[in-house]
């Protein structure tokens, strides 16, 4: 089995596109377990709406290019195009960050919600 970490974010319906994530990543990935909701500022990008984030941590005996296609299946099923982009509306951004221990984003571990998240999945010995 995989360990693999995830980053959830959206600054677009924000509440109901958490929920969508939430749901489907249960039904894709049994036994996922996420952190807190953390609303932040916007980083990287002009647009002043606040986004809401949260991590994920759970288990797959699926190869890394599968789990990254599952997860844009997830950000698509919310609507997420990539005309979105110019107007800075992220309707859904799950990002991969670890994958069986694997750093594969190590700009966004250094985030503070990330950090945050991190504590709290410790505390809760994921």
């Amino acid at each position: 089995m995989h360990k693999c970490l995830i980053c959830i974010g959206s600054n677009h319906n924000r509440k109901e596109n958490l929920l969508l994530a939430q749901r489907k990543l249960t039904d894709l990935f049994p036994g996922i377990h996420f952190t807190s909701e953390q609303e932040t500022d916007p980083l990287f990008v002009k647009n002043p709406a606040k986004f809401s984030n949260q991590l994920a941590v759970f288990f797959v005996d699926q190869a890394e290019k599968e789990v990254r296609r599952s997860l844009k299946a997830i950000e698509a099923a919310a609507g997420r195009q990539s005309a979105d982009k110019q107007q800075e509306k992220i309707s859904l951004d799950i990002d991969l960050l670890t994958y069986d221990g694997r750093i594969l984003k190590p700009d966004d571990l250094t985030r503070a919600y990330v950090v945050k998240g991190l504590e709290e999945l410790k505390e809760k010995q994921l």
